[in-house]
């Protein structure tokens, strides 16, 4: 935070070293390896289904939701672990063994 208030102010140019990268895709930051996500239980229960393959309307069936929970879960999920697609997340959750 004192790089980006020192760049404002014009004293010091901000090294981009000490900023996360961006997914220039999706616009979100990605995740160092180690750093903990704080997902639900029910987004972790999702994000496990979309690891197994399943559809939206597949989990929203297995988890007794309806398929329009499934997808703002989903998009969380997303935005939470840095990634731009389900591919992406169902990698990060094997990665993080919760499958």
């Amino acid at each position: 935070m004192d790089a980006i208030r020192k760049a404002g102010g014009g004293r010091e140019r901000l090294d981009p070293g000490r900023v996360a990268p961006r997914d220039r895709r999706a616009g979100h930051p990605r995740l160092a390896a180690d750093v903990e996500v704080p997902l639900t239980q029910r987004e972790s229960e999702v994000l496990r289904q979309v690891a197994y393959g399943l559809t939206n309307k597949e989990i929203a069936v297995a988890l007794h939701i309806s398929y329009e929970t499934v997808k703002e879960h989903v998009q969380h999920i997303l935005r939470k672990i840095g990634v731009s697609d389900r591919t992406q997340a169902a990698v990060w959750a094997v990665r993080k063994e919760l499958v």
